[in-house]
């Protein structure tokens, strides 16, 4: 019998990012960031003059958080508890946004944090991979939890059979996100997360039956 399939983002849900990449960028850009929005660079303001920084200089920060500052990433409240739980039921596989380059550095990550699953890098919406996943493991009842708004709007265009869960797991950021138009959920807390997910492999069922 085919294995449930569950397809998880790492940043902001299994792992906190934006908490830890503002205090690097006070640190080694002087850089205030108030994470209020998925606008990220509006987040930000130089403390010499209030400004917020051009976009190619935001991707230029984040190509120097991934990967040498991932070591100041801290785990989710729950969330290995929670796979652990399902994975005693169901497939595993972590898909991040992260350049291909940062694979290895990811996978070792998630294992300090005793999280040890399949991990696939995406560049772009998840909609695709998402729907090569489902394929490859036999079209299994599939849940895909992600924070991104947009990552669920692809999903439900590529895979609309996949159930979505969408979760913000940063709280101050959390409070400013609407939950997705186009997941079928929005829970921030791993326990409750862990109980939805299960009772869709237990339904059996896939999103649009």
């Amino acid at each position: 019998m085919t294995r449930p399939l569950l397809i998880c983002d790492c940043d902001e849900v299994l792992l906190h990012m934006l908490r830890h990449f503002g205090d690097w960028l006070g640190e080694a850009h002087d850089i205030e960031f108030d994470p209020l929005s998925w606008d990220l660079a509006r987040n930000m303001r130089r403390r010499s003059t209030g400004e917020p920084p051009g976009r190619e200089e935001f991707a230029g920060f984040l190509g120097g958080f991934f990967p040498s500052q991932m070591h100041r990433q801290t785990l989710v409240p729950h969330a290995r508890e929670a796979l652990a739980g399902l994975a005693a039921r169901a497939d595993i596989v972590i898909l991040t946004n992260l350049a291909d380059d940062c694979r290895d550095s990811r996978i070792e990550q998630l294992a300090v944090h005793g999280i040890a699953h399949r991990v696939e890098c995406n560049q772009g919406g998840k909609g695709g991979p998402v729907a090569r996943l489902v394929a490859e493991h036999g079209d299994p009842v599939t849940v895909f939890v992600d924070d991104m708004p947009h990552h669920h709007a692809s999903v439900a265009e590529h895979a609309p059979r996949v159930h979505r869960l969408h979760m913000v797991a940063e709280p101050v950021l959390a409070s400013g996100v609407p939950a997705a138009p186009q997941a079928h959920a929005r829970i921030d807390d791993w326990r409750e997360a862990e109980r939805w997910i299960a009772a869709r492999f237990d339904a059996g069922r896939h999103a649009e039956d």
